[in-house]
């Protein structure tokens, strides 16, 4: 890429971050949801064309949206949570711990109570409480459930940015959506063509997978208006979205991508999305 067209990339970004500045931290969380579900969508929309994907590029695709994930828990949503916790006279590290903490016993507490199937698992293997749900409805509830934590931390991120600290900044919030869409390509495609490989129509496998993601703005205006209008409340609000993110990693992602001897390349994938994520938020934020 030549200098000419940097340049024109950093325009762009610089226009639309300035754009973004002038509108609401709730309506910014609202329009950075509707860009990672867009994401989903178009990643999920590769059904039309494809009827299957190899078992060693989904647990790529896996590994790399685990790493994007790990690393804004970081950069995105731990660092900030600190600073915060500092400014507000706590012990820097209590807010964040107690946070993290909360964060992935609420998604514990969600991955018991809600009936749901992970992807590839035959109906009778669904978790959570018995009952009679249709298999593609159980599905969405367990895609739901990753999706979650990713709308929250895209809200709690803008919210966060009008609150004045240091290392929570709009071009941050705005580096992470678009690494949580980025991430949510793939994810789109891992998620449609597997139900499609199932048997599902090639547009109700769409229809299901981009609706997995509906839920992401809405978990972003819930976080953002958390932190606009309940401010104490922010270092802790940082961290809960982070231990949400860390707990769907660790606890759905990683062991799905081990279950066909492809760990290696599922974590060097991982590592890349970590990459990735990181220079985004380091360089944009």
């Amino acid at each position: 890429m030549g200098r000419s067209q940097t340049t024109h990339l950093d325009f762009q970004f610089t226009s639309m971050t300035e754009w973004l500045q002038q509108q609401t931290p709730v309506l910014q969380a609202l329009l950075a949801g509707i860009f990672t579900w867009a994401l989903t969508a178009l990643g999920a929309a590769v059904v039309f064309g494809l009827t299957n994907v190899p078992r060693k590029l989904f647990d790529a695709m896996l590994g790399f949206a685990g790493g994007v994930m790990l690393a804004a828990s970081y950069w995105s949503l731990l660092a900030p949570s600190i600073e915060a916790a500092a400014e507000q006279g706590w012990p820097s590290w209590l807010p964040a711990a107690v946070g993290f903490l909360i964060g992935g016993a609420f998604l514990y507490g969600l991955d018991r109570g809600l009936p749901h199937l992970h992807r590839g698992m035959p109906t009778e293997s669904a978790e959570g409480p018995k009952t009679a749900w249709q298999r593609s409805v159980l599905l969405i509830a367990a895609i739901t459930l990753h999706n979650i934590p990713e709308g929250l931390a895209v809200g709690v991120a803008f919210g966060s940015a009008s609150a004045g600290i240091e290392s929570a900044t709009l071009s941050g919030a705005t580096a992470l959506a678009i690494g949580i869409g980025l991430q949510n390509l793939p994810e789109g495609i891992a998620v449609a063509v597997p139900l499609r490989g199932e048997g599902m129509s090639r547009m109700k496998s769409w229809l299901i997978a981009q609706a997995s993601a509906i839920v992401e703005p809405i978990a972003a205006v819930l976080g953002a208006a958390i932190v606009v209008y309940a401010a104490p409340v922010l270092p802790f609000a940082l961290s809960f979205a982070a231990g949400a993110m860390v707990y769907v990693v660790v606890e759905e992602l990683i062991p799905e991508t081990h279950q066909e001897g492809n760990e290696d390349l599922a974590t060097l994938c991982l590592m890349l999305g970590f990459t990735v994520m990181m220079i985004l938020d380091v360089s944009l934020g």
